[in-house]
C-alpha cells in the first residue's frame, strides 16, 4: 500500500462550480441560519405560553443553541460547508440590517400599520374582567364604546374563533394574549386554560395589523397633485441643481487652485476646505441663524445696501433658494478636492505641448482638462445625484420641509423631498404616525430612484463601459 493510499481523503475545500458553488455555500448557510431562527422562534412561543414573564431575549439564546446543534449535523451532510462558516457574521449582518428592513417595509406597505393599529393591546379600552374556576371563560364587566363583546373585540368572524383577547392581572404589569374559542354574550371562552399563575383583573382588545391590499398606494396617487408630484418634481430639481452648482463651483476652484504659479494656494485650499470639515449639523444651524429674516446678518447686510429683508426661510421660493445655497456651501469642497485629485493624474507634458503650439490657458482647459476630467467626474456626479435625491439631513435641519404651502398636504410642504415626506408621514404628529403609508412611499421612492439611476447610467454610458 502506497503512502497516498494510507492517507485519509481530503474533504473538498470549496463547493463545486466556481462562482455558482460559492452562491450554493451562501444558500446552505442561509438555510442553516433560517432553520435555527425558526426553531428559536418556536421554542420562545412555547416558553411564553408556559411562563408569560419569560424575558424576550430568550429567543436569541434559543437561536444560538439551535445553531450550535445544527452545525455539526449540516457538516456531516455537506462536508465542505465547514470551510465556509466564517461567512456567518456577514450573513447575519446582511439579514438583520438589509434583508429584514426591506422585507418589513414591503410587508407594511400593504397593511394598515399605524399608531393605532400597531399590533399592541389597546390600553385605552381596558375593562374589568373575571375568570372562571376552570380558567377557560373570561367574563367582561362592560364593553367601552361598543354594543357587544364581538364589536368590542373587533372580531373578524361572527364567533370570534381564532381572535385574541389580552388579559392583565391587578398590577397590569405583563399582558397575556389568549386565543378565543367562542363568545357568548359577555362570556369569552378561551381555546386553552390560562396558567395558574395569572389572576385576571382586566381585559382589552388587540389593535391588529391587517392587510389592506393596494389601499395605501391608492391613497398616495389619489392625492398625487397635493403631495406626490410636487414633492417629486422638487426632489429632482433639488438633486440636479445641487449637482450642477457644486460641480461647476468645485471645478472652477479646483482648476484655479491647481495652478502651481498661484502664491499661497495651500492656504486657499485649507480655507475653502473648512466648510466640508465642519460637521453639517453645526454649519446648517449657523445658516439658520444667518438667514433669520429679522435678526440674521444676511438681511442686515442687505439692509445697509437698501434692499428689503428677504424671507429666506419663510417663503416657499426663497426657502428653496436657501437650501440650494447652503448645500452649495456644504458640497463644493468635495468637488474641489475631487477636481484637484483628478488634475494630478493629467500629464504636464500635454500642457507644455499645447503651450508650444500656441494654445491659450482657456484653450488648454477646453481641449485637455475638461475632456480628461470627464471619466473621473462621471461616477462622482452620478453618485452625487443619488445622494442628494435622498438628502434628508439638509432639508430637516434647515427648513424641516417648510414653510407650509396652500393646497399641499401637511406632511408634504414646500421644501419637502420624497424622503422627508415619508419621514413626516411615519413619525411626525401631523402625519398621524402612519407607518404603512410611509412604507408605501418608501417603495415608490425606491422605484423612482432606480428608474432615474438607470437613465443616468445609460446617458453616461456606464453600461457600455462595463461591457468592455
Amino acid at each position: 500500500m502506497t503512502v497516498s493510499q494510507r492517507l485519509p481523503a481530503r474533504r473538498s475545500v470549496t463547493p463545486p462550480g466556481g462562482a455558482a458553488g460559492v452562491m450554493l455555500a451562501v444558500l446552505v448557510l442561509a438555510l442553516l441560519l433560517g432553520g435555527a431562527a425558526l426553531i428559536g422562534w418556536g421554542l420562545s412561543l412555547l416558553v411564553a405560553q408556559a411562563v408569560p414573564t419569560a424575558p424576550p431575549y430568550l429567543i436569541l439564546v434559543f437561536i444560538v443553541v439551535a445553531l450550535l446543534l445544527l452545525m455539526p449535523v449540516v457538516g456531516r451532510l455537506v462536508p465542505w460547508i465547514a470551510n465556509w462558516y466564517y461567512l456567518f457574521p456577514a450573513i447575519v449582518f446582511l439579514a438583520a440590517f438589509t434583508i429584514l428592513p426591506i422585507v418589513l417595509t414591503v410587508n407594511y406597505a400593504f397593511t394598515n400599520y399605524n399608531a393605532v393599529n400597531s399590533g399592541n393591546p389597546d390600553s385605552a379600552a381596558r375593562t374589568a374582567a373575571t375568570l372562571s374556576a376552570d380558567r377557560r371563560v373570561v367574563t367582561l364587566q362592560e364593553t367601552p364604546e361598543a354594543a357587544s363583546v364581538r364589536e368590542y373585540l373587533r372580531c373578524r368572524a361572527e364567533s370570534c374563533a381564532g381572535d385574541t383577547i389580552v388579559l392583565f392581572d391587578e398590577e397590569a404589569s405583563v399582558p397575556v394574549r389568549a386565543r378565543i374559542a367562542s363568545v357568548n354574550g359577555d362570556a369569552v371562552t378561551l381555546a386553552a386554560p390560562l396558567p395558574g399563575t395569572l389572576e385576571v383583573a382586566n381585559a382589552t382588545r388587540l389593535n391588529r395589523i391587517s392587510r389592506v391590499g393596494l389601499a395605501n398606494f391608492q391613497e398616495i396617487f389619489g392625492k398625487a397633485s397635493r403631495a406626490l408630484w410636487p414633492v417629486f418634481i422638487w426632489t429632482v430639481v433639488f438633486a440636479f441643481a445641487t449637482v450642477v452648482l457644486n460641480a461647476v463651483a468645485g471645478l472652477i476652484l479646483g482648476i484655479l487652485l491647481y495652478n502651481k504659479r498661484l502664491k499661497g494656494r495651500n492656504v486657499y485650499r485649507t480655507l475653502l476646505f473648512l466648510p466640508w470639515a465642519i460637521p453639517a449639523v453645526i454649519s446648517v444651524q449657523m445658516w439658520v441663524a444667518l438667514f433669520n429674516q429679522q435678526f440674521g446678518i444676511v438681511n442686515k447686510t442687505l439692509g445697509l445696501l437698501g434692499i428689503t429683508a428677504i424671507p429666506w426661510l419663510g417663503d416657499p421660493l426663497w426657502a428653496k433658494v436657501s437650501i440650494l445655497l447652503v448645500n452649495l456651501w456644504l458640497g463644493f469642497p468635495y468637488m474641489m478636492t475631487a477636481t484637484i485629485s483628478a488634475l494630478a493624474t493629467i500629464n504636464d507634458d500635454l500642457y507644455e505641448a499645447a503651450s508650444i503650439d500656441g494654445a491659450s490657458r482657456w484653450q488648454q482647459v477646453q481641449a485637455i482638462t475638461l475632456p480628461l476630467l470627464r471619466a473621473s467626474f462621471t461616477p462622482i456626479l452620478l453618485s452625487g445625484f443619488a445622494f442628494n435625491f435622498n438628502n434628508f439631513g439638509i432639508i430637516y435641519l434647515l427648513t424641516k420641509g417648510g414653510p407650509a404651502q396652500e393646497g399641499r398636504e401637511a406632511t408634504a410642504q414646500s421644501t419637502d423631498i420624497l424622503l422627508s415626506w415619508g419621514y413626516n408621514t411615519a413619525f411626525s404628529s401631523g402625519g398621524g404616525q402612519n407607518y404603512a403609508l410611509a412604507s408605501a412611499i418608501a417603495l415608490i421612492i425606491f422605484f423612482l430612484t432606480l428608474a432615474i439611476s438607470l437613465v443616468n447610467f445609460r446617458a453616461a454610458g456606464v453600461f457600455e463601459e462595463a461591457r468592455k
